[in-house]
Formats: structure tokens, sequence, C-alpha cells
């Protein structure tokens, strides 16, 4: 425990320091919100009436920070380190494998919960939105969102070979799945191939059951299929990354 507190505060000092980092997957979602709230924020969302659009835009802006911290950023920094050697010298030094990985699995959620923590203070000072009714059960679904984006972030480092490919890929996957999932807007009046894609998309599942307990105050317990899909991916994921998730930079 004490290598593991040791390592989450080295963790953290160097998300904070890395200002690319720190801005795209931290800071993005929060200023989009601002700016998208700011457009349409006082009207009502289409096929969902009496719900204001702000107050959606703020549940899927917190799934888009899910899948930007959780998955986006921990995926570019795997990969960046790897491919620097430097994750090959943490495995030769006394530090655990395991004590390293929580750490940094650690200070991405904490970052994550940071963020929800900011999105939720900006909808109540500039929207008005009110605070969750079921508090437990979003903060169940967070961390499951969480986690399971986690899973899947280690597991698709597995895919990249080169440090300078890690943020081309990961944006590939990431910034689409968020428009196609509708973390910006309703994907209701989509074309139905795109409402097709969205079916299996990870973000989708997530949007559903944080807007469930967000907006129609549904308890997690009661939304099996959206935990039980979140749920299969981050396995998925966390199977990936046992079986090909690399200590060592690739050759050539």
């Amino acid at each position: 425990m004490r290598l593991f507190r040791h390592e989450l505060r080295i963790e953290l000092l160097l998300y904070t320091r890395s200002r690319e980092l720190a801005f795209f997957t931290f800071l993005l979602p929060l200023i989009l919100f601002v700016l998208l709230g700011s457009v349409y924020g006082n009207d009502t969302v289409k096929g969902d009436p009496g719900v204001k659009q702000s107050k959606y835009l703020e549940a899927g802006m917190i799934g888009y920070g899910a899948i930007s911290i959780a998955f986006a950023g921990l995926a570019i920094v795997l990969v960046i380190r790897r491919e620097a050697g430097i994750l090959k010298r943490l495995r030769a030094t006394p530090l655990p494998a395991a004590a390293y990985v929580a750490a940094v699995l650690s200070a991405f959620l904490i970052a994550f919960a940071v963020e929800v923590i900011g999105l939720i203070l900006l909808g109540r000072i500039l929207f008005g939105i009110g605070a969750p009714d079921k508090p437990l059960s979003l903060a169940l679904a967070l961390l499951l969102g969480a986690v399971s984006f986690c899973g899947l972030g280690i597991g698709v480092t597995a895919l990249i070979r080169s440090a300078e490919g890690a943020s081309a890929v990961v944006n590939a996957i990431y910034l689409p799945m968020s428009f196609i999932a509708g973390a910006f807007f309703s994907p209701r009046h989509f074309p139905s191939v795109l409402q097709a894609i969205a079916d299996v998309l990870p973000l989708t599942y997530f949007l559903r059951l944080v807007r469930n307990v967000m907006l129609h105050g549904q308890d997690i317990w009661s939304q099996g299929t959206n935990v039980a899909v979140l749920a299969a991916w981050g396995i998925a994921g966390v199977i990936v990354a046992l079986r090909a998730f690399r200590w060592e930079p690739h050759e050539g």
C-alpha cells in the first residue's frame, strides 16, 4: 500500500503537469458543455418532452468525459510510455506490476471523478440543473463505466505499435463513437445505419445508463441490459489486455 500511495501521487502529478493530456481529456468536455449548453441549453429534447437539452447534454458530456479520460487518455499514455521504454524499466524495479497498474488506473479514475463534479457544478451554476436524484445509482453507474473504459483502453494498446500513431488510432475510435452514440445530441433521428452501429457501441449503453439515472430517476439495478452490455465490453477489454498487453516496446 505504501508503494501504491507513492506511485498514485506521482501519477496524479504527471497527469496534471501534462498540459496536452489535461486539456484534451479533462478540460475539453467541460468547455464543450459550456459552449453547446449556451447555444441550445434551454430547448427541450425532441422525443423526450420535459427534459431540458442542457440536462441531456450534461449526461452526454459525462459519457464523453469517461471515454475521453478512461479510454483515450489511458491508452495514449500507456503506449507512449511503452514505446519510450518506461514500462520496461518500471517492470525491472521492485515496484510490483499490480501496484503500478492500480496506481495508473486510480489516477485516471480520480481525474474522471473530478470532471464529473465539475460538470455537475457548471450545470448548476450556468443552466440551473439540479443535483442528481439518485446519487448512489449514479456513482455506481459512473464507476462501472469508467472501469469498463479503462479495461478497453488497456486492451486497445495491443493494436497500436508506435507512439506516433497512438493519438491517431485512439481519436479515430473514440471521436466517431461519441457522435454516433449520442454524447452531444439525441441519436433518435439518426439514419438506420448509424443507429445499428450505435447499438453495439459500449458508450451507447453507458449513456443510456447515465441518462436513465439522471433524467428519469431510474436505479442502476433496474437496468440489467445496459449494465450487462457495458460490463461485457469491459471484461472483453481486460481479456485482450491480459493476453496481449506488452511492457516492452515493439521492435523497429
